[in-house]
């Protein structure tokens, strides 16, 4: 007997599908994407960078480990103040006392020094300041000297400004109408500060100001490739504050060229041109400007001055 035909299967095996193309314009975009974000992130590390780091652009700490055993031969004290949390001070200064009877010993000089270096390259100065019958106050700030080793920057430099101020006023309860500060090289930008934000200050004092830094940082080759006047802060502002502070100003210029913020700056001013930190008129100016505008018998200035060259 003949077999039965079988009957066709209903299910037919699937066909295999052809394997899936990745077309090359697609991986040349995909690597060229990848190629962009990762530059991208490069320069915006490189930023980053950069604006933790600027400060080494116009600051230049020296650390010192002892203090000098006198300011050119002036004795003197040695000052820690500004404590932390932990009770640890912050800051060391120097307090040169003016000798008995001298012809300032009712004002303090509250010194405020360049970004460069360390207080103990400002000696020259303070002992002349002392000479003339000042009291002096000087200070490292936070980076500098003595001071705590913390990165230096305009904001931490400013509260240093303060601190020194407030060590003056309240733990050595000296007027307010007594302190003149006396800024030179950035600290021109924090004594001016102060001066702005007390008003009782009777007088200011800049000596050969470097601030106002942003066309500094510029001369810097690497800052060509970031845009630095988004980034930078660490400018040390001079002119704007000047240009409205009516606070009395003796203004000393160590060039033949007079800074602009000088020429800006608000009346009233003396305006006195140095050639260099031993030129006699540095002494005979500051005693000039002293016993016309501070009377030794008086705490309180003149309101208004005529300027000087």
């Amino acid at each position: 007997m003949p077999r039965p035909t079988p009957k066709p299967s209903k299910h037919t095996p699937p066909t295999s599908a052809p394997p899936e193309v990745v077309s090359p314009v697609w991986l040349v975009k995909a690597i060229a994407v990848t190629i962009v974000v990762a530059l991208l992130c490069g320069y915006l590390t490189f930023c980053l960078l950069f604006y933790q780091g600027q400060w080494q652009l116009v600051l230049h700490p020296t650390r010192t480990s002892t203090a000098p055993a006198s300011i050119a031969g002036i004795p003197y004290q040695l000052i820690h103040f500004d404590p932390d949390e932990s009770a640890t001070p912050q800051l060391t200064g120097w307090w040169i006392p003016a000798s008995p009877g001298a012809r300032y010993s009712n004002t303090t000089i509250l010194f405020l020094p360049a970004g460069d270096g360390s207080l103990a390259d400002s000696s020259t100065l303070l002992a002349n300041l002392h000479n003339i019958g000042l009291n002096v106050f000087a200070f490292d700030y936070r980076g500098y000297g003595q001071s705590a080793s913390t990165r230096p920057s305009q904001q931490n430099m400013t509260r240093d400004a303060d601190s020194a101020w407030q060590y003056l006023t309240n733990s050595r309860a000296i007027p307010e109408q007594q302190i003149i500060p006396y800024g030179t090289g950035v600290g021109a930008s924090l004594a001016t500060q102060l001066a702005v934000d007390h008003s009782k200050i009777p007088a200011l004092i800049l000596d050969a100001p470097h601030a106002d830094l942003l066309e500094l940082a510029q001369h810097d080759t690497r800052s060509r490739l970031i845009p630095l006047s988004l980034l930078f802060h660490e400018n040390f502002p001079l002119a704007t504050p000047l240009a409205t502070l009516k606070t009395l100003k003796l203004l000393l210029s160590r060039t033949s060229a007079t800074d602009q913020s000088y020429r800006t700056a608000a009346d009233p001013k003396v305006t006195v041109e140095l050639s260099t930190l031993s030129d006699p008129l540095f002494n005979q100016s500051l005693t000039r400007f002293l016993d016309q505008y501070l009377p030794a018998s008086s705490p309180q200035l003149v309101p208004s001055a005529a300027p000087v060259r």
